[in-house]
């Protein structure tokens, strides 16, 4: 029986999370007690203050708004600034609404060290905290006050790029010379084999790392918001303005902005992209004056280069002014010598997070894990060894504690008469492939077909590693 986890096994101390909405708090506490020894969640900014007075939380996560229906991030900005009076040192990220980027890069401006948008992937929300914790620590060790954190978070523990491999060295190559120009950057590569890694390191080794670098996800965004997400929009430019606001190609002034998914971006939305990249400049929804933006533009897309290339799917125009250098990522049957560095890797690290001794891998094991063609690619690597480590019974791993092919670790599929495979788990994997592949994994249609939102579909495709 694996012990009991104690507080030397946790990164850090202390999390202090302070939000009006007993969910958030719920969701929160959830996620950072995989981090922090405790977790303290409350409503009442004033009990906060009393915590960090006499406890000196290792990170505070604070909300940006209280008072209902307020949404200019006033009452944060007000205990923001009281909060670091308390402590100067504090590391603490600011809680926002969807959409709410101005309202994040004024408290960075403030003081706050980073910031989390609702609704919130627990991966990022862990790597933010995470970056902030560990600057904390070390303006605690060295009396450094206050720097920018966005460069900093950049490469959160168990997510380097690492490989030996030939392919995996072209990558480094085409990252160390591309890096600290300005030239535009196009990431390809399918699901999972790290494209937002390769951004994250562009811009860590850029010339611009001291700024900030924001994510835009093009394909979750909805086609009626897109011109005020990245361009912003004018006080009363629609019935929901109530406020000036800044879009993220502002925001990120004198960083980098990375366009994820871009090739999901509608063939009728794409001119819009294009021209503020050809005269580097955005004009915010309702407003008359162009604003000029000095940012890098990196992107990526799991999109074949066939489909690039069809000019009824991508401007060809637009594909130019992004791949000023095009670096494709190799997936991981294409760089098998890779797979026992990042097995390890990942055991090592998931050992840690659940207090258990490192597992051993016989060579046998190994080899028939380097033969499986992996489809989620590094994804699903690294949720197979956090499965081995939790579910194994042994310090040394086996055939079974992997989800290997179906032929090497599965008892024979149930068949009908008529020759249908029965199981089904098997049925809906195949059923979401087959989207996927008639779609050219364009998520948004595939989900369509299927009949789910794109949150479930992205859930699916966790879930069975795609």
């Amino acid at each position: 029986m694996p012990r009991a986890q104690t507080p030397e096994d946790f990164s850090f101390d202390l999390c202090l999370v302070v939000d009006d909405d007993a969910d958030i708090l719920l969701a929160a506490r959830l996620v950072m007690r995989q981090m922090f020894a405790e977790v303290v969640i409350t409503t009442s900014p004033v009990e906060a203050l009393e915590i960090i007075r006499t406890r000196s939380p290792d990170v505070i996560l604070l909300d940006a708004n209280f008072a209902r229906g307020a949404t200019d991030g006033a009452e944060g900005f007000a205990w923001l600034g009281r909060m670091l009076s308390l402590d100067p040192r504090a590391a603490i990220v600011l809680i926002t609404a969807h959409g709410g980027v101005q309202i994040a890069v004024e408290a960075m401006k403030r003081g706050a060290t980073d910031f989390v948008s609702k609704p919130w992937t627990n991966e990022r929300l862990l790597a933010t905290v995470r970056s902030a914790a560990a600057l904390r620590r070390s303006r605690l060790e060295t009396g450094v006050e206050r720097v920018n954190t966005r460069a900093a978070a950049l490469a959160p523990p168990g997510a380097e790029l690492l490989g030996d491999s030939p392919a995996m060295a072209r990558v480094q190559s085409l990252i160390d010379k591309a890096a600290p120009t300005d030239a535009n950057v196009l990431i390809l590569g399918e699901n999972g084999t790290g494209k937002e890694l390769v951004a994250r390191a562009l811009h860590r080794q850029s010339r611009r790392a001291d700024a900030i670098m924001l994510s835009v996800d093009l394909g979750a965004i909805a086609e009626s918001l897109f011109d005020s997400e990245l361009f912003g929009h004018a006080k009363g430019a629609f019935t929901d303005a109530r406020t000036d606001r800044i879009g993220r190609m502002q925001a990120a002034e004198g960083g980098t902005v990375f366009l994820d998914e871009v090739g999901n971006l509608p063939l009728h939305l794409q001119p819009k992209l294009l021209t503020a990249l050809e005269q580097r400049k955005v004009t915010p929804v309702g407003a008359n004056k162009a604003v000029p933006i000095d940012v890098r533009i990196i992107s990526a897309t799991n999109l074949p280069t066939r489909a690039l290339a069809d000019e009824r799917r991508f401007r060809q125009d637009l594909l130019f002014r992004l791949n000023t250098v095009e670096i494709e990522l190799p997936s991981l049957r294409d760089r098998r010598e890779d797979i026992p560095l990042l097995m390890t890797h990942f055991l090592t690290i998931y050992a840690g997070k659940y207090g258990k001794p490192v597992p051993l891998v016989p060579e046998t094991v190994m080899a028939t894990l380097k033969t499986h063609d992996w489809p989620g690619n590094i994804r699903a690597l690294r949720h197979a060894a956090e499965r081995a480590v939790i579910l194994s019974e042994g310090q040394t791993l086996t055939f079974s504690d992997f989800p290997l092919p179906r032929a090497l670790a599965a008892p024979a599929p149930a068949i009908t008469p008529e020759g249908r495979d029965l199981n089904l788990d098997r049925a809906e994997k195949d059923l979401i492939e087959a989207a996927l592949k008639k779609h050219g994994y364009n998520i948004s249609y595939a989900a369509t077909d299927l009949g789910l939102t794109r949150g479930t579909l992205y859930r699916r495709m966790e879930k069975y590693a795609l």
